[in-house]
């Protein structure tokens, strides 16, 4: 589904319901901004709101938490969301369908895309969300987790859910390669320090017995080829043969 240049996206809602302790609200409000989400709905704080303890654990996203919707109670939370989402775990006694957060968050992004508000429910840290709060979704989202211990805090399922969300926003490559101000050497560079590498052996002995010495070098050259080495590091090896070959002629004076 494609999204109109003139229709802004619709991000979700993180709704945490009856947490417990302000600093795991702060951590979801932290987890929130570091994946660009800011619009979170609180059901029933046990200690009341605000809480200084979440403001203190947020560190940094306090704007989430001060423009964060305080709610009653769940049906009031979500009147206006046109789709729900519950974290658990837990296995229900209910049909519904149960999707990874990754399935979630692609659907949240179509439904954002189409102007559509979408709610996510987190439960509460001792318990989670109770049957009636899971009802009232459309859709179940559970993490993978380690069957002998798959209680998440709520911090850590709200990072998840925002990590998906925010993965799905940028094109990220899994591997990129920091060159710390150099760049990769070139193949004609990459030549010319094997060159220097069997000179050095040459003189050394090291390709014996004759007979072995052509893949003795072939094998060197491949090695070399592979290791894709920066100029930093090239002419860094060509300090350490220049270096070595001084002191030996030092010592044969």
């Amino acid at each position: 589904m494609t999204q109109s240049p003139s229709q802004p996206m619709i991000q979700p809602f993180f709704i945490l319901v009856r947490p417990q302790m302000g600093e795991n609200i702060g951590a979801a409000a932290r987890a929130m901004l570091n994946f660009g989400l800011d619009r979170m709905r609180i059901v029933d704080p046990r200690d009341g709101w605000p809480n200084p303890k979440a403001n203190a654990m947020a560190s940094g996203a306090g704007r989430v938490l001060d423009a964060a919707g305080i709610f009653p109670d769940v049906p009031r939370a979500i009147a206006d969301c046109d789709f729900v989402f519950a974290t658990t775990g837990l296995r229900r006694e209910m049909v519904k369908p149960v999707i990874t957060p990754e399935r979630a968050m692609q659907m949240a992004r179509e439904m954002g895309a189409a102007g559509k508000k979408v709610g996510i429910l987190f439960g509460p840290e001792r318990t989670g969300l109770e049957n009636p709060d899971v009802v009232q979704a459309n859709v179940i989202v559970t993490v993978p987790t380690n069957p002998d211990f798959s209680s998440l805090n709520l911090g850590q399922c709200a990072l998840l859910v925002a990590y998906e969300w925010g993965r799905q926003q940028i094109d990220v490559p899994p591997e990129v390669m920091m060159l710390a101000r150099t760049d990769f050497a070139n193949r004609e560079e990459v030549v010319k320090l094997g060159d220097h590498f069997e000179e050095r052996l040459e003189a050394a002995g090291f390709f014996f017995p004759p007979t072995k010495a052509a893949g003795m070098r072939l094998n060197l050259r491949n090695m070399w080829a592979r290791l894709n080495l920066t100029r930093a590091e090239v002419q860094t090896f060509h300090g350490m043969l220049r270096q070595i070959a001084y002191k030996l002629r030092q010592q044969g004076d």
